[in-house]
């Protein structure tokens, strides 16, 4: 692709990242076929070719972003299907990552979508805020078709995502060092994270109890905050990278050989830090070394020798976004899940998005419920007893359509090799020993 930027704002090494991404891009139109977003609605523009044009356009006129531009940004849904379809090796991440900031920086969005942007920025990275946040919603819950026919869709698919059920307590996983059972294999550091710890907390004490069995020392620190995705992916350019920054801090004094992620999102995010404080004379080296260390679970497992169990339970994979297009993780959580006992089947159009993607399914509802629906026509065809996936939003986003149980792959994995039985499928036949 040719572009037009000048030689003073190709100065700028922001610009000149765009710029270089951009001449990457070949027009060939691979992307288009495996964008959610333009297999839904068709439009040129809602596809990563199209929004390259846009961006360009923007760029390098480094004018305020229009209405019409916008829009087709806040369509994408960063799920990066983009990328691993790509053979020119573009990397749109970056790319709409800076149109994301820049739009942040120059477009004067109305008044309710500021708020609301504001408080889900404000809000989902915290988890004590968050938990109230949670609360209230859940007295407003039961009003959400009234809010809906006030024409506040936003509102009211929030208040879809609130959990119906109380959320059971859990002990393992506050900050803290958890040692090694037996002989001691390593010392790891596991992310809390922000959203996930409050709803699902399931999942990092059923990693806490896996890895500590392993023989792994789990630390849990007291000092670390949201990875900084949520953020970032607003166009919250500032509160993304001191979240990275202090992270990187903690983490780095913590003396770990590996940073352990639950939730995909967060970790596509984390092993981006070092190009996200590149530019940073204190932290760029530091960040380099904790995105190198960062590592999915299923991705940290598949690297260590398990034993073999047998689990018989029927179970449908949900790979992720940020999975299988951020991370490029392939086929580990299937192999992980069938090594334990598990029938494992894949989904159907499994490239593309559940509609979750962050705050997507809040701000784009529509869109975000389409493409669920689509997404739980094609598991429901696979028949499955429950559904593995390794993110919290895709939990969260399926569970609203449907009533099968949907598990972090971890889960299963802590009940496959001695861990107790998920509370979610207490109810189902099948199980080795330990079920």
């Amino acid at each position: 692709m040719q572009t037009n930027f000048t030689a003073e704002q190709l100065q700028d090494p922001h610009t000149a990242e765009a710029n270089k991404i951009l001449r990457n891009c070949v027009h060939c139109g691979f992307c288009t076929a495996t964008c959610p977003t333009y297999v839904l609605l068709g439009d040129e523009l809602d596809s990563p070719r199209g929004r390259i044009y846009l961006i360009k356009n923007m760029l390098e006129k480094d004018e305020p972003a229009t209405a019409e531009t916008v829009k087709h940004i806040d369509r994408c849904l960063s799920c990066l299907a983009c990328m691993t379809t790509c053979p020119s090796g573009v990397n749109y991440m970056h790319l709409i990552d800076q149109a994301r900031v820049h739009v942040e920086k120059t477009y004067r969005r109305p008044m309710f979508e500021k708020l609301l942007r504001a408080v889900l920025g404000f809000a989902m990275p915290r988890p004590r805020v968050f938990r109230m946040a949670l609360g209230l919603s859940k007295l407003a819950r039961p009003f959400s078709k009234v809010i809906s026919g006030m024409g506040l869709n936003r509102i009211a698919a929030l208040l879809t995502l609130v959990p119906t059920k109380p959320v059971p307590s859990e002990k393992l996983g506050s900050p803290g060092t958890y040692p090694a059972e037996g002989t001691k294999r390593g010392r790891v550091a596991l992310l809390m994270g922000c959203v996930q710890s409050v709803i699902e907390p399931s999942i990092n004490a059923a990693t806490i109890r896996l890895l500590t069995r392993l023989g792994y020392e789990v630390v849990v620190s007291a000092g670390e905050t949201c990875c900084g995705s949520l953020t970032h992916h607003m166009g919250k350019e500032a509160d993304a990278i001191w979240r990275a920054r202090r992270n990187v801090h903690h983490w780095a004094n913590a003396r770990v050989e590996a940073v352990i992620i639950t939730a995909s999102g967060c970790g596509t995010t984390i092993k981006d830090y070092g190009f996200m404080l590149r530019l940073d004379p204190v932290y760029a080296a530091r960040a380099a070394v904790i995105s190198a260390k960062a590592k999915d679970i299923v991705e940290f497992l598949s690297g260590i020798e398990l034993p073999a169990a047998s689990q018989t339970l029927r179970v449908t994979y949900h790979s992720a976004c940020s999975m299988q297009h951020g991370q490029n993780m392939g086929t580990k959580a299937q192999m992980l899940l069938r090594k334990a006992g598990f029938t494992v089947q894949d989904i159907p159009e499994g490239h593309l998005c559940c509609g979750s993607a962050g705050t997507y399914n809040i701000m784009q509802p529509e869109i975000a419920t389409q493409l669920r629906d689509r997404k739980i026509m094609n598991i429901k065809s696979t028949n499955p007893q429950v559904i593995a996936t390794g993110n919290i939003g895709c939990i969260t986003q399926l569970a609203t359509g449907m009533q099968t149980p949907i598990l972090h792959t971890v889960e299963l994995l802590d009940w496959a090799y001695g861990g107790p039985k998920p509370e979610k499928i207490k109810h189902l036949n099948g199980g080795s020993k330990h079920g």
